[in-house]
């Protein structure tokens, strides 16, 4: 069962401090699952939290995290608490996959019910015949100033076979229709990282 709530922590690293972020990330916060950005350079965090009481126990540690990264900072780092709301694939746990993608869209509120009704039967069918996903996990944004809908996709093979359950006509159809109804520009990116052990 995935965490109910999960502590996303993300933070951009100069060209060459990738390694070097792993490695102080490592040292003072070994519980975390760790990423590193395959299309930017950048270090992910994934805490899983049990209630946002457990917020509590990771908030000393991030003082002594933030240090540590700070000489291969490129940016401040960015943190929100995700809300777990279903998992259309969950054969595996995110753990097992040695990649993950960020794929997060803001929906505009008036739409959201509708959205969560209409996405369980497009693009949530397309992951669940999508043989290249390991795992599909939908969260929403809780505590955050990056509003939205939060997928965290594990995959296991090469990006391009990934990537091509998301490239078909009918996907195109369905992200068009996302685009004209229910999603606003500014909120929509994908990311992708690779599992850091």
């Amino acid at each position: 069962m995935p965490a109910p709530l999960l502590l996303l922590t993300e933070l951009p690293v100069i060209p060459d401090g990738v390694d070097a972020a792993v490695a102080a990330v490592r040292e003072h916060a070994p519980a975390a699952l760790l990423y590193a950005g395959l299309e930017t350079p950048s270090v992910l965090l994934l805490t899983p939290l049990g209630s946002l009481a457990g917020l509590g126990a990771v908030v000393e540690d991030w003082a002594e995290v933030d240090k540590a990264l700070t000489p291969w900072a490129d940016g401040d780092v960015r943190r929100q608490v995700l809300r777990f709301v279903g998992a259309p694939r969950a054969g595996a746990e995110l753990s097992d996959s040695p990649f993950i993608q960020l794929r997060h869209v803001e929906v505009k509120l008036p739409k959201l019910e509708e959205y969560l009704a209409w996405r369980e039967e497009t693009i949530f069918d397309v992951v669940r015949a999508a043989p290249a996903i390991d795992v599909f996990l939908a969260y929403h944004s809780l505590l955050s100033t990056e509003p939205g809908v939060m997928f965290i996709a594990g995959f296991s093979g090469p990006a391009e076979e990934y990537r091509s359950a998301f490239e078909t006509p009918r996907y195109a159809e369905i992200t068009e229709y996302a685009h004209r109804r229910f999603i606003t520009e500014s909120g929509l990116y994908t990311r992708i990282y690779r599992r850091v052990p």
